[in-house]
């Protein structure tokens, strides 16, 4: 019989999917945390997406049990060769604190680098990305692949610099970012004209919805060098709103499932999973939490494919 696929919420979830509860990522393969708030606009409620990760941990709880089974997206169960995964909670951030969230999420994963393992946020809007890339300065370059309905190259909204429309062109300004490509835009976003210039002029290679359905995930990953370290962000609205109905703006049109871990193994078999975020999901819009469990079975897909132990 297949096991239950029943979700339960509880107050106080287990650790994510084959994690242990932890305080450091020492000793472990990588670390997953909770960045529930990042840097507000004035007048944007910012506290639709804190409970993401607690809906992520939630989703996949009844399916502990089954964590040693085959797992067909992977070809192989999620941990076979000895991956060691912590959970480290949630960080204390709050809603109003930009600056202090930006502080406390650059902390941890900086950390978490420090500790010689792979971080994985689950945010929080898409601003948490800003100071998750700003942490690996300092360490070995790395490429972005950006999976968003959104090019966010925005230099300031509302005055702030700092917000979920800037994630992309604050990350171009850090010299440890060599290569950007964006895969899934679509539809009518916060980006003007002059920010797609911007973001051809400095090098981004970005690739629509319509482009992945027509010429299939190779059109993305053919931008991606070989062999180097590239973390992935993703934005749930990347999805289709069939698929991904939980999220903020939602738009029809966008990527499947599969489209999305077929982009995540191709950059796992070309180059490496340094880091990955999980952003943007709205757990009041999945009251039978199914979104919940598509956006946790992608974090899944991630794990399996980080580079095995030796």
């Amino acid at each position: 019989m297949p096991p239950s696929k029943t979700r339960t919420r509880s107050k106080s979830p287990p650790a994510f999917l084959g994690a242990t509860s932890a305080k450091s990522a020492k000793g472990y393969h990588a670390a997953v945390f909770g960045a529930p708030h990042g840097t507000p606009y004035p007048g944007t409620d910012n506290r639709v997406h804190a409970g993401a990760a607690k809906a992520f941990r939630e989703a996949l709880a009844s399916d502990a049990e089954w964590i040693g089974h085959w797992d067909y997206d992977l070809g192989r169960p999620l941990f076979d060769g000895g991956l060691k995964i912590a959970d480290l909670g949630d960080l204390p951030t709050k809603p109003k604190d930009g600056a202090g969230n930006r502080s406390r999420i650059e902390t941890c994963t900086r950390a978490i680098l420090e500790a010689d393992a792979v971080p994985i946020m689950f945010g929080g809007d898409d601003s948490t990305p800003i100071p998750f890339i700003a942490a690996y300065g300092g360490g070995p370059p790395i490429a972005i692949l950006q999976i968003d309905a959104h090019i966010d190259w925005r230099d300031e909204r509302y005055g702030e610099r700092q917000g979920f429309s800037s994630t992309m062109r604050r990350a171009s300004e850090k010299s440890h970012v060599w290569r950007i490509v964006q895969a899934g835009a679509r539809g009518m976003g916060s980006a003007r004209p002059q920010e797609i210039e911007d973001a051809a002029r400095w090098g981004a290679r970005i690739v629509t919805a319509r482009d992945i359905h027509r010429a299939g995930t190779d059109s993305v990953l053919a931008h991606l060098p070989e062999d180097c370290d590239c973390v992935i962000s993703l934005d749930c609205d990347a999805l289709d709103v069939t698929q991904m109905p939980a999220v903020a703006y939602p738009s029809p049109g966008g990527l499947t499932f599969n489209e999305v871990i077929d982009l995540i193994d191709g950059v796992a078999r070309k180059a490496r999973i340094a880091g990955f975020t999980m952003v943007e999901f709205v757990p009041g819009r999945d009251p039978a939490g199914t979104a919940a469990f598509t956006a946790a079975r992608i974090a899944c897909n991630v794990i399996g494919r980080l580079k095995r132990p030796h």
